[in-house]
């Protein structure tokens, strides 16, 4: 029952760029964006987001914390994995199967330090 994540950011104008890119292919659109925060989602699907932290202090990475990003296939997850490393996004983890189950997946981590898993569930 998430309706929508935010991950904190001190460079907004660097970050609504690299998630831009990111997801230009994908069947997302930018919503509600201000001076503090930026959106992206589709209708009836999580909405995923940039902030400049509310207090003013440093935004930071969470130690532990990920975002999952689902996409539709395999070819998918290591397109927009090898998108985010050429925009400068750090290696976390090259596209492949984890688990013993039907979870394939690519890690890196965001302009900003956070955690990111793009990924997708094969049969």
């Amino acid at each position: 029952m998430i309706g929508y994540t935010t991950l904190g950011t001190n460079d907004l104008d660097r970050a609504v760029t690299f998630y831009d890119k990111l997801f230009e292919t994908e069947d997302v659109k930018r919503l509600q964006p201000n001076d503090r925060l930026h959106l992206w989602g589709k209708k009836g699907a999580p909405m995923f987001g940039v902030i400049k932290p509310y207090d003013g202090e440093p935004a930071t990475s969470g130690n532990g914390t990920m975002i999952a990003l689902a996409v539709e296939s395999t070819e998918k997850v290591e397109q927009l994995y090898r998108k985010a490393l050429e925009m400068g996004a750090a290696d976390e983890g090259a596209p492949g199967p984890r688990g013993t189950g039907d979870f394939f997946g690519g890690y890196f981590r965001d302009l900003d330090g956070h955690k990111i898993v793009v990924f997708t569930r094969v049969s």
